[in-house]
Formats: C-alpha cells, sequence, structure tokens
C-alpha cells in the first residue's frame, strides 16, 4: 500500500509541484520507501512507495513505453500475472510491478479495465496522448484503499485526489471520499459506478430489492476463502497475521499456515531444481510452467501477531489458536493510559470521528508499529467477515430474514467508512496500519468470495441466543456466522482448521476483546475532560452528527483540532439499529445477549 496526490486542471504544474510535494510528503508514512513525481501539460502525480511486489523496479509514477500515458497507484493487482497473458497486443513492461499492467489494458480497454482488476486499488491514470490530458480515477470495488478527490475555489477547473484527507486540505475548499466501486473521467467529468456484483441490490426496499434464496455451500464457501487468502500471499517481503483469537482472524491465520507450509515446500522443490540444472544443465526453455510461489518471501513458520490489555480475552485466545497452528506468535500488551496518549495521533491517521473506528483503530495503531519494527510490510486481517455474514451481536434482532439481509448489504457497502478505514490508515489502508508503512490485506472481501456468501439464502445466517439458541445435528450452537464456522468444521487432511473453543468462541468486538477496561477507561476519561456544561451546548457547536455521549464529544473535539470545517463532511458516523431494539453504544457488551453463550461454553 503506498500513497497518492494528484493535481489536474492546472495551469503552471512547474510552478505548482514544490507545493504537491509539500502535501504528499503529509502522506509519507503510507510509503517510506521512495518518493517519485512527475509533471505533465497540465497534471501533477506524486507517489509515496510501500514496496511489496516489484520491489527492484516498481517505482512510480509508472510511464507507458511512448511516454504519453503515465500511472500512480495505491494497492496491489492480485491477478496480473493472468491480465499480462491476456493482453491482445504486445506490451513491453519496464518493471515487475503488480500494477504496470493497468497501462496496456488502458490503452487495449479504455476505462471499462477496473471491472478485470482483481484486488485492492486507488489510481489516477494520466493520458497526455490526447489534447485536452485526460485523467480517470477509480477505487476498488469496496474501498479497502481509501481515495479522496477535491476541488479548489481558488482553482476552477482543477480537480485533485489523494490517499489521505490531510493532503488535500490545504489546497481545497471542498472535499470528498471518492466513492468505491467508481471511476472518475476527466473527459466528462462523470463518476460512474463499474463494480455491478450480482448481491448489490439487496438492500433496496420494496420489489428491487434482490433477496437471495440460495442454500449455502459449505464447500465451495471454504474452498473460495482459502482461494482469497492464497492470492493475496503474493508478496516480495515477509509477511504475517493478525490475530486476535476471535473466529475470523483465527481463520484466515489457520489458511495462511497452511498455504505458507506449501510456500516454503514449493521454494525447497525449486532450491533442489536448481542445484540439479547447475549439475545437469537447465531444461528446454518452456518445459516447466512459472511458480508464482517461489516469489514470494515468507519465514518457515507464519508468524502472528496480537495485542490486549494484561489478560484481555483476545490475547488468551491468540494465544491458544497460534500454539495450535504452530505459529511464531508475538503478543504484546498496552496499559489504557497509552491508548489514551495515542487518541490523538490514531484520529489524525484515521481523519474520522466515528467512535467504535477509534475505539477499535487504537489498539491497532499500537500493534502496527511493533510489527514494523520487525521489519514485516504486510500482514492478513479478518475485516469484513462480520458485515457480510451478520455476526454483529445485534444480528440477533433482525426481524426477518429480508432485514437481515439488507442491514448485510448496507454494511458491506460501507466498510470503507469504518473497518477498511481501520484496516487501510491504522494498518494498510486501514489507516492505523498505514500510519507506519504496514500494509493489511483482507481475504473476506475477495470480489470471488463476496460472491459466494452474499448469495446465500439469510434464513442460513440467522441466529438465536440463550434459551432459544437450536443446536445442529453434531450439537454444535447456530449462533453467528454459524454456516463460515461449520464450513471450517472438519479435517480435509486430518487436521482441523481450529480447536473447536476458538471455531466456537462468541463474537467480540475488536475494542472489547482487547481488554473490557479498554472501552471503560475510554468513557470514564472522556467525562473527566468534557464538562457537563459544554456536552449540554453540543448540538449547537455541532448541528450535524452531533455527539449523544461524552466519548463522542471528546473524539470530535480533537478531529476538530487537527482539520479544518470541510473535512467533517467526509465522515460517515455507525449509529446501532435503533428500531431493532439496540443500544446506542456501539460495543458488543452492550448487547443483552452477550453473556449467553459463557453460561454453556463449546466442548
Amino acid at each position: 500500500m503506498c500513497g497518492i496526490v494528484i493535481a489536474h486542471g492546472i495551469d503552471n504544474p512547474a510552478a505548482e509541484r514544490p507545493r504537491l510535494i509539500a502535501c504528499s510528503k503529509k502522506i509519507r508514512h503510507r510509503g517510506p520507501d521512495w518518493s517519485g513525481c512527475y509533471s505533465g501539460k497540465q497534471t501533477i502525480l506524486a507517489h509515496e512507495r510501500l514496496a511489496i511486489v516489484g520491489v527492484d523496479t516498481g517505482a512510480q509514477p509508472l510511464v507507458s513505453t511512448d511516454g504519453k500515458i503515465i500511472l500512480a497507484v495505491n494497492g496491489e493487482i492480485y491477478n496480473h500475472h493472468k491480465l499480462r497473458t491476456q493482453l491482445k497486443h504486445q506490451y513491453k513492461f519496464k518493471t515487475h510491478s503488480d500494477c504496470e499492467v493497468i497501462i496496456p489494458l488502458y490503452q487495449e480497454m479504455d476505462k471499462e479495465l477496473c471491472d478485470r482488476l482483481d484486488g485492492m486499488f486507488s489510481f489516477v491514470l494520466l493520458d497526455e496522448s490526447v489534447t485536452p490530458s485526460r485523467i480517470i480515477a477509480a477505487r476498488d470495488p469496496i474501498g479497502i484503499t481509501t481515495l479522496y478527490q477535491g476541488w479548489s475555489s481558488q482553482r476552477p477547473g482543477a480537480t485533485f485526489f489523494a490517499s489521505e484527507l490531510k493532503a488535500l486540505t490545504d489546497m481545497c475548499d471542498k472535499i470528498i471520499s471518492f466513492p468505491p466501486g467508481h471511476v472518475y473521467d476527466s473527459r466528462d467529468q462523470s463518476t460512474t459506478r463499474y463494480y455491478k456484483p450480482s448481491w448489490w441490490n439487496g438492500d433496496l426496499d420494496g420489489p428491487e430489492a434482490v433477496i437471495p434464496t440460495k442454500p449455502a455451500d459449505l464447500t465451495l464457501l471454504r474452498e473460495s476463502l482459502e482461494e482469497a487468502v492464497r492470492k493475496r500471499l503474493m508478496s516480495e517481503v515477509p509477511y504475517g497475521v493478525l490475530l486476535s483469537g476471535g473466529l475470523d482472524s483465527s481463520l484466515i491465520a489457520s489458511i495462511a499456515a497452511r498455504e505458507t507450509e506449501k510456500v516454503a515446500q514449493a521454494q525447497a522443490e525449486a532450491r533442489r531444481r536448481k542445484l540439479a540444472e547447475s549439475r545437469s544443465g537447465p531444461p528446454t526453455p518452456g518445459e516447466h510452467d512459472v511458480d508464482e510461489t517461489v516469489t514470494i518471501t515468507s519465514w518457515p513458520q507464519l508468524h502472528s501477531f496480537s495485542i490486549g490489555l494484561e489478560n484481555s480475552p483476545d490475547l488468551l485466545a491468540a494465544r491458544k489458536a497460534a500454539h495450535f497452528l504452530g505459529t511464531v506468535h508475538h503478543e504484546y500488551t498496552f496499559t489504557v493510559q497509552e491508548g489514551l496518549d495515542a487518541i490523538p495521533d490514531v484520529i489524525y491517521h484515521l481523519e474520522t470521528f466515528d467512535v467504535t473506528t477509534v475505539r477499535a483503530s487504537t489498539p491497532m495503531y499500537l500493534l502496527s508499529r511493533k510489527i514494523k519494527a520487525m521489519g514485516v510490510k504486510m500482514v492478513l486481517s479478518g475485516e469484513g467477515s462480520d458485515e457480510i455474514f451478520g455476526g454483529y451481536l445485534y444480528f440477533h434482532a433482525a426481524p426477518d430474514p429480508r432485514s437481515f439481509h439488507q442491514e448485510c448489504v448496507k454494511r458491506v457497502k460501507n466498510l470503507h467508512t469504518a473497518d477498511c478505514l481501520r484496516a487501510n490508515k491504522s494498518l494498510n489502508d486501514g489507516r492505523s496500519t498505514m500510519a507506519w508503512g504496514l500494509e493489511a490485506r483482507v481475504p473476506f472481501l475477495d470480489k470471488a468470495f463476496l460472491e459466494v456468501a452474499m448469495n446465500i439464502d439469510p434464513k442460513e445466517k440467522m441466529f438465536s441466543k440463550g434459551s432459544e439458541q437450536e443446536l445442529d445435528a453434531d450439537g454444535c450452537p447456530k449462533m453467528e456466522k454459524y454456516i463460515l464456522r461449520k464450513a471450517f468444521d472438519c479435517a480435509p487432511d486430518g487436521k482441523p482448521y481450529l480447536p473447536r473453543s476458538i471455531l466456537w468462541r462468541q463474537k467480540e468486538q475488536f475494542s472489547d476483546g482487547v481488554g473490557y477496561s479498554w472501552i471503560d477507561g475510554m468513557k470514564d476519561h472522556a467525562a473527566s475532560v468534557v464538562s457537563d456544561e459544554a456536552f449540554a451546548k453540543r448540538a449547537e457547536r455541532w448541528p450535524e452528527n452531533t455527539p449523544d455521549t461524552k466519548e463522542g464529544y471528546f473524539i470530535r473535539d480533537i478531529f476538530d483540532s487537527l482539520f479544518p470545517p470541510a473535512a467533517a463532511e467526509t465522515v460517515v458516523r455507525w449509529i446501532p439499529r435503533a428500531d431493532w431494539g439496540c443500544s446506542s453504544d456501539p460495543s458488543g457488551r452492550s448487547v443483552s445477549i452477550h453473556q449467553a453463550a459463557y453460561t454453556a461454553p463449546p466442548s
């Protein structure tokens, strides 16, 4: 994951270049490995690079062989090898970058190329072969990467893009979060949706809503997630996994551990073959297909990382999962005070005042710094599963399958405002991680996996707790994310994916799981620094997006001290479903059924 800043439609790029570079420097934490800048006729593209694929040759902006197409990308294109082989016309690639294939795809398909990309990405492509110069800008289908678009009343006709809000605040007085799954074209100033999956209209009201009726295919569900993890191991630098000990991160870690073992075996075989060739000569050209596994850089054992308060639920569960999976486990603890001290930095990098996001991102921000210090640049994360399968505990209150599915679709569509934001900005572009130049990849948000999981009959995703909870024929509780758990409740190679105590563990919000005292500490601190008088006047200060708790007031106050007023318009707050009888507090513990699973834990 990298950082990009672009200005298009400006009169004197040479004069504006120093200012744009200064704006790009604000997001250099995203790409500490190299900085690049291109000045065109009316356009400047700046790039801050985090080198993970094509490490030796992939510096950006990338330029076509004729010098007329220039590209700046933040992200990873997982199917770049396949796309290269499918080009209709021969193209001379300059680098090993996974992103360079976007240039010949544009030459052949124009902006229709976006739907061909399988990955997480935000890019701006400049075409100077036409007059006036043209740019297209696009963001990945779910918004795993971040992208903002801005305009300036001082420069009418100019358009700006950046990976983070802070890079635009000095140049723009109007800024929006660029919508996921869309592409912008300067030729007609249009922004159109290119991502049109079969499940997209599931959140609509009336007859237009598409509510799936397909039964769950557990084998297909499992194999689709395994493939999603496999493709995300594309890396030329050491990688690891985030392991909270909950279902989602543990499943990703389990699959990654199996795949890492396969990679190690493939690399050992490649070394054996190379040694044999040194003795008998190389094979006939074309005799062996290129094996992408030999380009993956990994440790002999998968490394896993977790964080929490001392003796927190997540630390204890992660320890157990890591021991079962055989990962090299790294466990970090933090104190409530260390978390509180970090909140201003977290808000600066997240660029949000959403309470849930800040709660969960603060421990992740602290963990990311520890991980990066070990030389790791990429981690796999379990974000997205709760939205796809209705795993948040409040989903038990859904009145019917239709409502359950509509809420799932809405949550997936809005992932870019919360979980992806955390994964991206604190981590990867999940910004808690990118704050330290660490990329997070999220297999649950794979396009192919979404097509499978979002087309399952919502009846099979619904669940109950306590006395109303049902058991299946094997005695397993039909709890949240039952079908996902059941899909991996097997041992195809003789070894289970996870111990049952992890596979059937109740959902914890990440901010709860790191230690219940963390949220309580945030609330107590906010209560001590926000006066009753100030809180009573909160609606006068913020007529829109008015905080409903002192914790929300505390976070919003910090946000306003860091960003101009226009920045607040880009923020989306997550508010629990009051019409389902849910508490206004987004913590999982506030759901009345939270304790139900602990009265009779599975064996």
